[in-house]
């Protein structure tokens, strides 16, 4: 039978214990979908899973804006990052929360009629580059920012783990792409998504110190969320060695946001001074920061045989670094913080 994974194979979502299972419970009462691809697809790494889930949750489920407008932002995202999967996730979503017609226009690429609701897709997208002026420009007022921002930054996260780690279609045969069954879809998820939910609910599955929280969060449990899934991610470069890891950092500290053309040779240039037996991670990682899509099996093969222990959890733990680099250059475009974040291994 077809699954939806690709690179790894998850355990399946029924022989959950410990914190995975507690993750796959919390998911079913308060997103509605218990065993979501999205986080079955990161559950070999619990720590990364428990972490990312947390984000979202307390960013795009929680709190006190409308969960449309923050919808609006994370299909502004995940279409920045060309992520068909997750575009229509959102939409299916947007038509959970009862906006039909706004979830159709979104789904054809059109703009919101609203223009407040527009603004927010159009900074959804500007987010994905890093620098751009739109990017600092916020459709939404400092009260509003930690869900805005950690939405926004939460989804340039899970867009890239998914591309990688996910085919494109949310359903079998690609049947999301109907109007009717997005519609459906949607009025399954109804109760489960206008259900206001309290923040911080999810706090008590992270474990250990997660850090420092971020600035743009303030006192939101956003922040401690999002520090912990930054300390999670870290731990992928320590599996990448100092050389490759280095290489990873410097050329994502040197992306502007215009698509990287990492084709063979570009990255061959990128990494030319990483030892030959750190370049398929180093790789992997590069391409999960600036260009999950072209990430294939191959390369994945490729890490699995230089690598002395080649397991899923090593592998989606080296994908999140290099996903987490990105995310850090990105939060320097809708948060300049008084020291900007550098992702380094744990």
């Amino acid at each position: 039978m077809a699954t939806p994974f690709r690179l790894t194979t998850p355990a399946p979502p029924g022989d959950a214990t410990g914190r995975t299972a507690e993750v796959y419970a919390q998911l079913t009462a308060d997103f509605g979908v218990g065993h979501a691809p999205t986080f079955v697809a990161l559950s070999a790494a619990p720590d990364l899973l428990a972490a990312t889930w947390a984000v979202l949750r307390e960013s795009l489920l929680a709190g006190r804006v409308p969960r449309t407008d923050k919808e609006l932002v994370a299909l502004g995202v995940s279409a920045a990052n060309r992520c068909p999967f997750c575009v229509d996730a959102h939409t299916v979503l947007l038509h959970a929360t009862g906006d039909h017609r706004l979830a159709e226009t979104v789904a054809r690429g059109g703009t919101p009629d609203d223009p407040g609701r527009a603004a927010l897709v159009a900074w959804g997208r500007a987010t994905a580059n890093p620098g751009a002026p739109g990017a600092a420009v916020r459709p939404f007022g400092p009260r509003d920012a930690p869900e805005f921002i950690g939405t926004a930054l939460a989804f340039h996260f899970v867009n890239r783990m998914v591309s990688a780690l996910l085919t494109e279609d949310l359903l079998p045969g690609g049947l999301q792409r109907l109007r009717l069954v997005r519609s459906l879809g949607g009025r399954a998820l109804a109760r489960t998504v206008r259900r206001p939910l309290p923040p911080g609910a999810s706090l008590p599955l992270l474990r250990g110190p997660a850090g420092p929280a971020p600035q743009w969060a303030e006192d939101a449990p956003v922040g401690t969320a999002f520090a912990a899934l930054r300390r999670a991610a870290a731990v992928g470069g320590g599996r990448l060695g100092d050389a490759a890891r280095e290489a990873v950092v410097a050329a994502v500290d040197a992306w502007d946001g215009t698509p990287e053309p990492l084709g063979g040779d570009r990255t061959a240039a990128v990494l030319a001074g990483v030892p030959a037996a750190q370049r398929p991670g180093a790789r992997l990682a590069l391409l999960a920061a600036l260009a999950p899509y072209r990430i294939t099996e191959a390369d994945a093969e490729a890490w699995r045989i230089a690598d002395p222990d080649p397991y899923d959890a090593d592998l989606v733990r080296v994908l999140a670094f290099g996903a987490m680099a990105a995310v850090c250059r990105i939060e320097t475009s809708v948060h300049e913080p008084l020291h900007r974040p550098r992702l380094t291994a744990h």
